[in-house]
């Protein structure tokens, strides 16, 4: 098989899939001793990269996935295209999702936490129907509350490559635009504080199991 005669096949798969292929669903592809490996599907996902340049589509790479997706600069066009208006979601729910995002793994306590008022069942439901979060397992603490994380579908939305590609909490607090995120922000900056006053109380505290008195908080490094 040429290497063009690849990239096309890739292409085609891309076009109809309607989800982002991995490396291992596009071996898939192939019978058992005609397969091409990594190295050469990596080959062609490059070459393809290279043919689309400059169009309106694009490859981009979605948590080592791949998908074909229009150029942003053309959304003002194509969303006429759907008769639906996107739906809005309450500040509460995109704070929700922002501090999911940024802390995960995170429980619904510790998100009620940082926001300092209770989380809703159905802003949670709300996320997790669309597909932006999921349980990814349980706190090992009394009572074994759920953790959630974000999803591979929470990045294809936000058009993220991964988790590296969320702005840097420091510089959405220094951006004014930027408002909804910087109050996301401020609040995991005062629960970080809240958290480093608590563990230094509790160094602090003459009642240790041991018996021994305690020596003064070890100093802390803000990240």
């Amino acid at each position: 098989m040429s290497d063009m005669q690849l990239r096309d096949i890739v292409h085609a798969a891309l076009l109809v899939a309607g989800e982002p292929l991995t490396l291992d669903r596009l071996a898939a592809l192939f019978e058992e001793g005609a397969c091409p490996d990594r190295e050469a599907l990596r080959g062609a996902l490059a070459d393809l990269e290279a043919a689309l340049a400059g169009g309106p589509v694009e490859l981009q790479c979605i948590d080592k996935a791949y998908r074909l997706q229009t150029r942003v600069e053309f959304a003002p066009w194509l969303n006429r295209l759907s008769a639906e208006k996107p739906p809005k979601y309450s500040r509460a729910t995109l704070e929700t999702l922002a501090i999911i995002a940024y802390r995960q793994p995170v429980t619904r306590g510790e998100i009620e936490a940082i926001r300092g008022v209770a989380v809703s069942s159905e802003i949670l439901k709300t996320l997790m129907q669309r597909e932006w979060i999921r349980q990814v397992g349980a706190k090992e603490v009394p009572g074994r509350p759920a953790l959630f994380g974000t999803t591979r579908g929470f990045l294809e939305y936000f058009n993220l490559t991964s988790l590296a590609d969320l702005p840097p909490l420091a510089d959405l607090r220094g951006d004014p635009a930027h408002g909804e995120s910087l109050a996301v922000a401020d609040q995991i900056k005062q629960a970080e504080q809240a958290e480093q006053a608590e563990q230094a109380e509790q160094a602090l505290s003459p009642d240790r199991e041991d018996g021994s008195a305690a020596g003064p908080p070890a100093s802390s490094t803000d990240e």
